[in-house]
């Protein structure tokens, strides 16, 4: 439990926006506004003086736009920034663009509006900020503590012995949240062309915003990446990618393989896409065979499917504390006991490959 205040920096060029995040974030009592400011090198000049715990940046703005300020920021007082983005496709382009320079997340500039939604909101945006900064400063104070030690490993992963078990796995299931674009910018481009299962993700992103990162995920690898569509036939090699709103499920096709579900409901849930619902269709399509994976992010979404697929003695995977950006998902996993292997984002595409590429039909070995 965090004890100092966290300080945050905002930067916003609309009067409307800074008054408003300001309200939400101070409504915790954990919660401090350092300051503000109406530009990018304002901005960039007031967290190099205040070093702010984390700050939200917003992207069109005058004099210094937020990518520009970004970068600066990235290179002479990196800190976590969570970029303020509209809903349209320009500026999912945009945030996706902030990802890779560094930003750890993004919160909908619509937030503000006031809507039926709005306490909603204001309580997913503190809890955002509170697990982001509680989590690197605790991965801070690791890293602190395995300079004095002398322990490189040091993290929950080093009581596994992370072997996969090699089996002949039919798909790959991937649920993913905070910090999930750039964590999977890691992972899918390393995947090897090779690989003969279907791939699906889960990543908790707003509409359009899916599709940006299918989009840019595409365009880095070697697999074919999109987002997915009602009705598409499920492909070996492919990595479906659920349209962010809806949910995505597989449905069997007598005789022909499978194809995908998007719909809408259950509307109840509290994600859509939720990682839940995608993995037990999954797990009901190919049963033990499902290779699970859980990544960053906050919550507990995927648990219960994962739980499920450990009854079926399938494999359960976790990225691990340290390469989290928010270690609340795989932390679940790895708690309830039920994860065969936890791994940092360096490990994990190179496990995957071993597994599921055509290679390991001609040499199986044990990893």
């Amino acid at each position: 439990m965090l004890k100092e205040k966290i300080k945050v920096v905002i930067v916003d060029d609309s009067a409307f926006m800074r008054k408003s995040i300001a309200i939400m974030l101070e409504s915790d009592d954990v919660i401090e506004i350092v300051g503000t400011a109406k530009n990018g090198q304002e901005g960039y000049e007031l967290i190099r003086k205040l070093r702010p715990d984390i700050v939200t940046l917003d992207i069109e703005m005058p004099v210094m736009d937020g990518l520009t300020a970004l970068e600066k920021i990235m290179k002479t007082c990196p800190t976590s920034v969570l970029m303020v983005s509209s809903l349209t496709t320009e500026g999912a382009d945009a945030t996706m663009k902030a990802l890779e320079l560094g930003a750890v997340d993004f919160i909908p500039k619509e937030l503000s509006y006031i809507n039926v939604n709005i306490i909603k909101i204001k309580e997913e945006l503190v809890k955002k900020v509170k697990e982001i900064v509680s989590h690197r400063k605790s991965s801070e104070r690791l890293k602190r503590l395995q300079k004095i030690s002398g322990n490189k490993a040091g993290t929950k992963s080093s009581h596994y012995s992370n072997n996969i078990p090699d089996i002949d796995y039919r798909a790959l299931a991937i649920g993913i949240s905070t910090g999930g674009p750039l964590s999977l910018q890691k992972v899918i481009p390393q995947l090897s062309e090779s690989i003969n299962v279907p791939i699906f993700i889960v990543q908790h992103m707003p509409a359009k915003f899916t599709k940006s990162l299918a989009d840019r995920l595409n365009n880095l690898s070697k697999l074919t990446v999109k987002e997915a569509e009602d009705g598409d036939e499920v492909r070996n090699g492919f990595v479906y990618i659920a349209p962010g709103g809806y949910h995505m499920t597989i449905n069997s096709v007598s005789g022909k393989g499978y194809t995908i579900h998007i719909s809408s409901t259950p509307s109840n849930t509290l994600h859509k896409p939720s990682v839940d619902i995608m993995m037990h269709s999954v797990i009901e399509a190919y049963g033990r065979k499902t290779l699970g994976l859980i990544m960053t992010g906050m919550g507990k979404d995927g648990l219960e499917a994962m739980k499920s697929l450990k009854k079926l003695n399938g494999t359960c995977l976790a990225q691990d504390e340290a390469s989290s950006v928010v270690f609340g998902m795989p932390k679940a996993v790895v708690d309830a006991g039920i994860a065969d292997a936890v791994l940092s984002i360096d490990q994990i595409p190179i496990k995957i490959n071993k597994v599921l590429s055509n290679e390991r039909k001609l040499c199986r070995t044990s990893i």
